[in-house]
């Protein structure tokens, strides 16, 4: 496996300094719980991530169906201690720190409820629940426990995506009047042999689809840059591709808000290949807008400025793109009291809640409060 140093990313905002010494010994490293089953998303990124994160020491796993186990071992190396037929043996046996759960959206909730239980952090792979409600309740209990139950929205830990935030919340671009928002994502990978039968065309397994699995990101970035709250939605899904699933492939979204602006979402399925992302923000005194996959990510405007002209971020030079290792380093940095989390249970709780309001809205033909 080739190793990278996401370390020296520059102005990932997320901060890395080396860790401080404690009684002539290394720094606090946390113990990890890797939960998994059939199907379960991103597996490589996160054995990865754990493998290359200095504040992870170890990594107890499960996966009773045993699908992803050569990879934990080959992935995860000296790192991997324990594996567990099931959640019940895990937990009796080891008391990790965090517990990072990648399971299909029905399944997910009784896993994070057993790794509240047992006193983990948990970091759950999207969606988390098929039913918000589920998720809200296990966002109480975490608060009750003094825990965390986040969302892996690790797009907020890109260095673009910070910039972005910096430059609106410092008022660069006055008060935010409209944001445009699209994530397009390939149709191809919907036309592949077994699709259908995978639990993320399944809405009783996933709660939805190309919106909650991949819209729920940008939507999300939208109040991150902005820090502005969804309060109104109202919204339109459908499968436009005609393929036997009960999932949606295409979703729009109009959105109010706190402050009374306005801002649109367009979620789909439609290239061959790739992705096409777009932020726009509209201000009183500019705009901003993000291609996350161009070369050019981040342009903005601002008649602040003595003299206004549009200045462009490049990508530093060392960045890969590949927010996983940060975001999971990150979580694990937090774990051991060394920094923030970088996003919490509430952040996470509102993000699904924004999508499933999409989803009563699409249901009910009625704008939809948040």
């Amino acid at each position: 496996m080739q190793r990278r140093d996401f370390s020296k990313l520059v102005g990932t905002g997320i901060a890395m300094p080396a860790l401080s010494q404690v009684a002539g010994q290394g720094p606090r490293r946390i113990s990890t719980a890797m939960i998994t089953g059939p199907s379960g998303a991103h597996l490589n990124y996160y054995f990865e991530s754990l493998a290359l994160a200095d504040e992870v020491g170890s990594v107890s796993f499960c996966d009773p169906s045993g699908e992803s186990s050569a990879m934990a071992r080959k992935m995860l190396g000296g790192k991997l201690t324990n594996s567990y037929p099931d959640l019940a043996s895990l937990f009796r046996k080891e008391k990790p720190d965090l517990a990072l759960i990648s399971m299909e959206g029905v399944t997910s909730p009784p896993a994070i409820d057993a790794a509240l239980d047992a006193g983990c952090h948990v970091l759950a792979e999207k969606p988390g629940c098929v039913h918000v409600e589920d998720f809200e309740k296990l966002n109480r209990k975490a608060k009750a426990h003094k825990r965390e139950l986040l969302l892996a929205l690790g797009n907020r830990v890109d260095p673009v995506m910070i910039e972005a935030q910096r430059i609106v919340r410092e008022g660069k671009i006055g008060k935010v009047y409209g944001v445009e928002v699209h994530l397009i994502a390939d149709h191809t990978r919907l036309t592949k042999p077994g699709y259908g039968k995978e639990w993320r065309a399944q809405k009783a397994r996933a709660g939805g689809g190309h919106l909650l699995w991949l819209g729920i990101h940008w939507l999300d970035l939208a109040v991150f840059v902005t820090g502005l709250p969804v309060r109104e939605v109202t919204s339109m899904i459908a499968n436009v591709g005609g393929l036997p699933f009960d999932v949606e492939d295409s979703a729009v979204v109009a959105m109010k808000f706190s402050n009374g602006s306005l801002g649109t979402l367009t979620s789909g399925y439609y290239l061959d290949k790739g992705y096409h992302s777009h932020l726009k923000v509209w201000g009183s005194e500019g705009w901003l807008q993000v291609h996350k996959h161009t070369e050019i990510p981040l342009e903005w405007y601002s008649t602040l400025d003595k003299d206004p002209q549009v200045k462009r971020w490049e990508k530093p030079k060392r960045a890969t793109g590949d927010v996983y290792p940060v975001f999971i380093k990150a979580v694990a940095r937090a774990c051991a009291g060394l920094g923030p989390f970088p996003l919490n249970g509430d952040d996470s709780l509102a993000a699904l809640k924004n999508i499933f309001a999409c989803y009563r809205s699409a249901e009910t033909g009625k704008t939809q409060r948040v």
